[in-house]
């Protein structure tokens, strides 16, 4: 009875969060609670019987439950089949060193049918739908090859990089570390690791805005540098500079044609990077790459 007892009380918790949603109109909210009541007084369970509470939430327990039957393998593959899907993969490979990720998707999921019990197979076929923009198909195979070899470091680095693509940070912490634990040693790991908790805390905080910017690296630039000095002898960017002093000085009252209000200053904003543009666009193309470039350290690795 104690099981069925602590099934129940997962049911009740869960259709009590369920009540409180928006969606549910008063009627179905009404409904949810009635439920509730009556498991309760059938089961004799009430809300402070915390001691029934299982250690995973009601879905997580559905869906890990549901992953295990629905991914592991059924059957041995034929050799001839294993060999066939190897020499897939090597093309998958070959695709994705040429950037065709249409074609790599496509040669690791004839491999997979032919031999469905190979995690390097749904790993890789993951790293191809990332390439893609298939975040959520990617991480499912990343889970599909952590059913077949949970102590396959490499799958987990790569649910990490979906993961934290949509936004998902302490998932992607969550399978970073657990990679390192397998691996300790991989740089890029380590990185990736850093990037998201960097990420969580820029979205946590109320001025976050989700982007790192090394903003020591750019000033000791020297092309930065040199593209400054460059714009302080031009007459538009001195102008423009010595507009911005005198409302600093002179505060909101410096009169009329002064940065008084908040569109003068985003225009003041919009003349200064049209400037910087024509100044030096090779920078600029720079600055950007710099930073794309931080979103992720993981995109050149190897294929297994």
């Amino acid at each position: 009875m104690s099981s069925v007892k602590r099934l129940v009380y997962a049911v009740i918790h869960f259709l009590r969060e369920q009540s409180q949603i928006d969606t549910f109109t008063p009627d179905e909210q009404e409904s949810l609670e009635v439920a509730i009541q009556c498991l309760e007084t059938v089961f004799k369970i009430n809300p402070e019987d915390t001691h029934l509470a299982p250690p995973q939430h009601l879905i997580e327990m559905f869906r890990n439950s549901f992953h295990k039957n629905d991914m592991l393998p059924l059957s041995d593959s034929l050799p001839e089949n294993i060999e066939k899907a190897d020499q897939l993969k090597d093309e998958g490979n070959n695709h994705m060193k040429e950037e065709n990720f249409v074609a790599a998707v496509d040669c690791y999921t004839r491999a997979i049918e032919l031999d469905p019990n190979n995690a390097v197979y749904y790993c890789n076929r993951a790293a191809a739908q990332s390439k893609l923009n298939k975040y959520s198909e990617a991480i499912k195979d990343c889970e599909r090859a952590i059913a077949i070899d949970p102590k396959y470091s490499k799958a987990y680095g790569r649910m990490g990089l979906a993961l934290t693509s949509v936004n998902k940070f302490e998932e992607a912490i969550t399978s970073y570390q657990k990679a390192l634990d397998l691996d300790p040693e991989n740089d890029s790991y380590k990185s990736n690791l850093k990037i998201a908790e960097q990420k969580l805390r820029d979205m946590s905080s109320p001025t976050g805005t989700g982007l790192s910017f090394d903003m020591a690296s750019l000033i000791n630039n020297p092309a930065f540098i040199s593209m400054a000095a460059s714009l302080m002898q031009n007459p538009q960017v001195q102008q423009l500079m010595s507009g911005m002093m005198s409302n600093a000085i002179g505060g909101p009252a410096a009169g009329v044609g002064g940065l008084s209000d908040l569109s003068s200053l985003i225009h003041a904003g919009q003349q200064f990077a049209q400037q910087i543009q024509q100044q030096n666009p090779e920078l600029i193309e720079q600055l950007r790459n710099h930073v794309r470039s931080r979103s992720f350290s993981g995109s050149t690795e190897e294929h297994s």
